[in-house]
């Protein structure tokens, strides 16, 4: 396996690297930034915590303005953030140009659906080749695996962890789209991804899943009482009373005053990072 790297910056002791891969899942060029800790300087592998970000962004978004790489110097943590959409020539785009579907908008699933069905393989890459390239190349204990997102990536971090037990040691999310059966967003990106069989939506749905018997430890989540989209598209009372019912432990914290932004997920990113390096180990 090969990387090609764009960058490499000193931070905090340890290096932020941005790299392109060429992907067999989506038949694209990929590109993913990860910062590597002073810790594994000595070549100790470390815990990694996996960041999906949402609906328009890149890699890019969250390695600019997460504010994550002081907490992860100090606690030892390898920070991996992809893209979260195939990009390139070739690669179907939402018809009329939205921005919620399509480029930038992968909804960590693999589609099954006409023309989407070639390149938008999100869930494989992000559960299978990535995992594999990473451990291959950096210093990574794929043994103490954490998983975390905003929003779209919120709902891929959910769901990805729900339909793989025991991968990741602990789970968090900031704003996610908990149940995206029941919301526009979803809709539109499952029913595109996926076709018109609601059944089918299910899997990738987390308050779907907790219904159906997937069961995690327990979750943290974020969410900002001052968020655009709080009513319409997240909808984290839909969560709660599914982990309620099936006896999950939920943390929900209500934000107040905080919206949608990175300004919002950089407040409280040392939290998460905090929380996922307790259970880490």
């Amino acid at each position: 396996m090969t990387i090609d790297t764009v960058s490499v910056n000193r931070s905090h002791g340890g290096t932020q690297h941005v790299v392109t891969h060429r992907s067999d899942a989506t038949g694209t060029e990929m590109t993913f930034s990860i910062f590597v800790p002073p810790q594994a300087d000595d070549g100790t592998k470390l815990p990694v915590v996996w960041y999906l970000s949402g609906l328009t962004c890149t890699h890019a978004n969250v390695t600019d303005k997460g504010e994550y790489r002081r907490a992860c110097a100090e606690l030892g943590l390898i920070f991996v953030a992809p893209d979260t959409s195939p990009r390139g020539d070739g690669v179907p785009d939402d018809p009329a140009g939205a921005y919620d579907f399509g480029l930038g908008a992968g909804f960590y699933v693999d589609a099954t659906r006409a023309p989407f069905d070639r390149h938008y393989r999100m869930s494989s890459y992000v559960t299978g080749e990535l995992p594999a390239l990473v451990a291959d190349i950096f210093p990574v204990d794929m043994g103490r695996q954490a998983i975390t997102g905003h929003s779209m990536g919120g709902h891929g971090a959910l769901t990805l962890a729900l339909r793989n037990p025991g991968r990741y040691r602990s789970i968090s999310a900031f704003a996610p789209i908990v149940a995206p059966s029941q919301v526009p967003w979803g809709e539109k990106a499952l029913g595109g991804y996926l076709g018109a069989g609601r059944a089918d939506w299910r899997a990738h749905d987390a308050v779907a899943l907790i219904e159906d018997g997937a069961r995690v430890p327990e979750l943290l989540v974020d969410q900002g009482e001052a968020d655009q989209f709080l009513a319409e598209q997240l909808r984290p009372e839909l969560l709660e009373a599914a982990c309620a019912d099936a006896g999950i432990a939920l943390t929900l914290r209500r934000q107040p005053g905080y919206d949608h932004s990175y300004y919002f997920i950089s407040t409280f990113m040392e939290d998460h990072l905090r929380w996922h390096a307790a259970r880490l180990g």
